[in-house]
């Protein structure tokens, strides 16, 4: 276990460490805005590989990067140094993530991109990814035991994350591929992935130096030496937790919507909505806005509700409310796509309904937090990264699926290669939204229903810690101890 104090119920942490703490997520944030936004229209439209393979490419790679990851989340848990346990990677793994991240962004000299290359190097983004993201997002865990407190950090890790991925696309928009072109025009790409680069290694290095203090010191157990057939033990003992495997089954279908909503926003907005450049400008400020408004309400909401209803409601209203736009595209009761009337009530209908998606993730991975100590009273180890990995595993093979569907559904629409926003047959937009929406609303009700099922209340967890802190002492008593206990009044043993 890591000698960091965990505050116990009711304290909170200082608002500069969870600042701190949050800003190593604008990594994620910006990989993910990158992977789920850009990389499949880039691949697609600016450098012609066909969208299958691309959507293909990108899965073959989220599946070996999730297959890895556990191991990983089994190394950190493990890592026995006078850094702790998570420091090492967080100052290991950016600078490689930032030049892979640059590759990646790099076209090919006059020839259309490889496959395999495109794979490969997905993979080693990822991997590399997961090195930093595992480690960091494991210790909120570690730093405090109290149900409100650990929903505040995800709340500012979700807020880094944001910040850094829809950063990079008002940047990309204004900065990067401002030209007439868009999103479309190949120049800008290579500059987009140099400065996302930088920002990935300033941001994981620089929230660790901000918790070095902290964290820097040995674990207070030297864990067994590292085998692979003990760590897969290790890792089927943790996945094997009931609360998991509950909390798992509703992640699956709500990482495939995320990822599916996502990697298809681009050619939703270009081609259904027929956002302008100064309009696609505004659409990032809007996704921030409701991640602010994420930030607001998603407190009271627990204390109303608590995780699991929460995560559960949400998800089924903000699929709701995201899809009512499209329904109403379809019946003509909308008003001209491009239009500012159109634009405006496409963004506030994004606003509320990406508010509640939020709320609904970040409310789930705060759940994560609750199942460490449950299998630490099950088994008496603490195995936060096993966890997290074990949820990263099934972003991962969930978010490639939904890509994958991504770009089955624009296969299936029929969508053409380099079309003109305008000049798209109606028949293939109206397959286009009604796969999309048919498969967001039924992908939003099944992670609602395992959601609601999640077992470990606010009160559940409470007394929890309130057994582990008396095992706990227990286990550290003298024997000394033991004996005073048995004979309050001091009597000697042989008495």
């Amino acid at each position: 276990m890591s000698a960091v104090r965990a505050p116990q119920t009711g304290q909170q942490l200082p608002t500069r460490l969870r600042i701190i703490h949050g800003a190593g997520a604008v990594a994620f944030g910006v990989k993910d805005n990158g992977f789920s936004f850009f990389l499949l229209i880039y691949y697609n439209q600016v450098l012609g590989m066909d969208a299958g393979l691309v959507s293909l490419a990108l899965l073959i790679a989220l599946l070996v990067d999730a297959l890895v990851d556990p191991l990983i989340g089994n190394l950190s848990d493990r890592t026995y140094t006078a850094w702790g346990r998570r420091l090492p990677w967080l100052y290991a793994a950016p600078v490689p993530l930032a030049f892979a991240w640059a590759y990646l962004w790099t076209p090919p000299a006059g020839a259309e991109p490889s496959f395999l290359g495109l794979v490969g190097i997905a993979i080693v983004v990822r991997l590399l990814l997961s090195a930093c993201e595992v480690p960091s997002i494991s210790l909120v865990p570690e730093m405090t035991q109290d149900y409100d407190e650990r929903t505040t950090l995800f709340r500012y890790r979700a807020l880094a994350g944001w910040i850094g991925g829809l950063g990079m696309m008002v940047l990309a928009y204004t900065v990067f591929m401002p030209g007439a072109q868009g999103l479309l025009d190949p120049d800008g790409y290579f500059a987009f992935g140099v400065f996302g680069a930088v920002v990935m290694a300033v941001s994981v290095i620089g929230s660790a130096l901000g918790q070095h203090r902290l964290l820097a010191r040995l674990p207070a157990h030297k864990p067994p030496p590292f085998s692979l057939k003990t760590a897969f033990a290790e890792i089927t003992e943790a996945f094997s937790e009931r609360a998991f495997l509950i909390l798992a089954a509703g992640a699956v279908a709500a990482y495939v919507n995320q990822g599916l909503i996502f990697s298809i926003s681009n050619y939703l907005n270009l081609f259904v909505w027929q956002l302008t450049r100064e309009q696609l400008v505004l659409y990032p400020l809007v996704l921030f806005a409701s991640v602010v408004l994420m930030f607001v309400v998603i407190g009271p909401m627990h204390a109303r509700w608590g995780k699991a209803r929460t995560a559960a409601f949400t998800a089924v209203a903000g699929a709701a409310i995201g899809f009512a736009p499209y329904a109403l595209f379809l019946i003509g009761a909308w008003p001209p796509a491009g239009s500012y009337p159109s634009t405006l009530a496409f963004f506030a209908f994004l606003l509320f309904a990406n508010t509640l998606g939020v709320v609904s993730m970040v409310s789930a991975t705060s759940m994560i937090a609750e199942i460490v100590e449950a299998f630490e009273e099950r088994t008496h180890r603490r195995a936060e990264a096993a966890f997290y990995s074990g949820n990263w595993l099934i972003q991962k093979c969930a978010t490639g699926l939904g890509i994958f569907l991504t770009g089955q559904i624009i296969a299936f629409s029929q969508l053409p290669a380099n079309a003109a926003p305008s000049s798209v047959d109606p028949a293939v937009l109206t397959r286009l939204v009604l796969a999309f929406g048919g498969s967001a609303v039924v992908l939003a009700l099944a992670a609602a229903f395992w959601l609601i099922r999640f077992p470990i209340s606010r009160q559940e967890h409470e007394a929890r810690l309130a057994r582990l802190v008396h095992h706990r002492a227990q286990a550290h008593a003298s024997p000394l101890d033991e004996a005073a206990r048995a004979d309050p009044e001091g009597h000697s043993i042989g008495a």
